[in-house]
């Protein structure tokens, strides 16, 4: 029988495994754009580490980091600037994966876990622990975080579940969650010592100002672990896209796959809550700048963590010089291009209806 090639509209690389049986699709526009989005990034970090009271030149920052600069070089790049550019690129790319995760599950734009109250359920985890427990301890206020995030995502599941969770049924859900939760987080700074009330409200507009390494390898560590649980995701996740009836055909369990999916995207968006605070808007808008540029029919993992690394580690470039010198924090510059973004975003839902 004579096999016919049919024509998706995109060029697809096809990897080959034993026995010449194809094992992977890898599309060509989408692998471009990866990329483009890297170069983009490095050069973005390039110009972060040099720039400051320290100017080193973009060749000087290169050499520093293969191990060529001299003393003050290396303290400034590798000890000072480097840990809060790592965390932007990681941090953006694992909000970036989370939106993505969340925007597959729902079938929605508006599925991210800013918009579903995640962010605002690891911020009352913080705001416990820093404001009612004491605790001044980071790890303290990260592991409040974690767990905030990971109880209100258990929350909504749960009051969203009715014979399965649907994906509108699931944002409803978050959107009222997320604004009780809002509430009790007023309510918590209110009733707080000044002192602390200003040292919450700062952690929680979410900002990189003062990372360490101490700060950021915790994170780093936790979401390279998490990398083999997103590439299981990323190949579960159009499963879920084709219906819950399609996906039992292909034999999956869909609504342990659909809680194994929620709690990798929570956790994704609890690490980087954990050491930045509520970065807004990047879950959001990463994943469909992404799509639009590769033009693909549903929303990938790859594209969407490359978009959320650039997005993130060009607005704390922003945040760190666009007013010196007085340094915003990252999430007031995610903000006010997230909230651009999505007005337009709910006008182009609007004139599809």
């Amino acid at each position: 029988m004579n096999e016919t090639a049919i024509d998706f509209g995109r060029s697809v690389l096809v990897v080959r495994g034993p026995g010449g049986a194809p094992s992977l699709r890898i599309g060509v526009r989408s692998s471009v754009v990866v990329l483009l989005l890297i170069c983009v990034a490095s050069l973005i970090t390039v110009l972060s580490l040099g720039t400051g009271d320290f100017h080193v030149p973009p060749l000087r920052v290169l050499d520093t980091l293969f191990g060529g600069g001299n003393r003050l070089e290396n303290l400034v790049i590798t000890e000072w600037r480097m840990p809060r550019v790592a965390s932007a690129l990681v941090l953006g790319a694992a909000l970036g994966v989370s939106g993505a995760v969340f925007q597959s599950l729902t079938r929605n734009p508006l599925g991210s876990p800013d918009i579903i109250g995640f962010n605002t359920g690891a911020y009352t985890g913080a705001l416990v622990v820093m404001l009612l427990i004491g605790g001044d301890h980071r790890y303290g206020t990260a592991a409040g975080a974690l767990l905030g995030g990971v109880c209100t995502a258990l929350a909504v599941y749960v009051i969203a579940f009715t014979r399965g969770v649907q994906g509108f049924r699931l944002i409803v859900v978050g959107i009222g969650v997320s604004a009780m939760l809002a509430s009790l987080n007023t309510w918590l700074i209110l009733k707080a010592d000044l002192d602390d009330a200003l040292s919450a409200a700062t952690w929680g507009a979410g900002s990189l100002n003062g990372i360490t390494w101490a700060d950021a390898t915790p994170a780093l560590i936790v979401t390279v672990v998490l990398v083999p649980f997103v590439m299981v995701a990323a190949y579960l996740g159009p499963v879920l896209e084709m219906g819950d009836d399609t996906a039992r055909a292909f034999g999956l369990r869909v609504e342990p796959t659909r809680l194994f999916v929620i709690v990798l995207g929570v956790a994704l968006t609890a690490v980087a809550t954990a050491v930045a605070g509520p970065i807004a808007f990047v879950a959001l808008a990463a994943p469909q700048l992404a799509r639009r540029l590769t033009r693909s029919a549903g929303v990938a993992l790859a594209p969407a963590a490359a978009m959320g690394a650039v997005l993130l580690v060009g607005s704390d470039y922003i945040a760190q010089h666009a007013f010196a010198p007085t340094q915003l924090p990252v999430g007031v510059v995610t903000a006010s291009i997230g909230g651009v973004y999505l007005v337009w975003l709910l006008a182009q839902e609007a004139r599809r209806q």
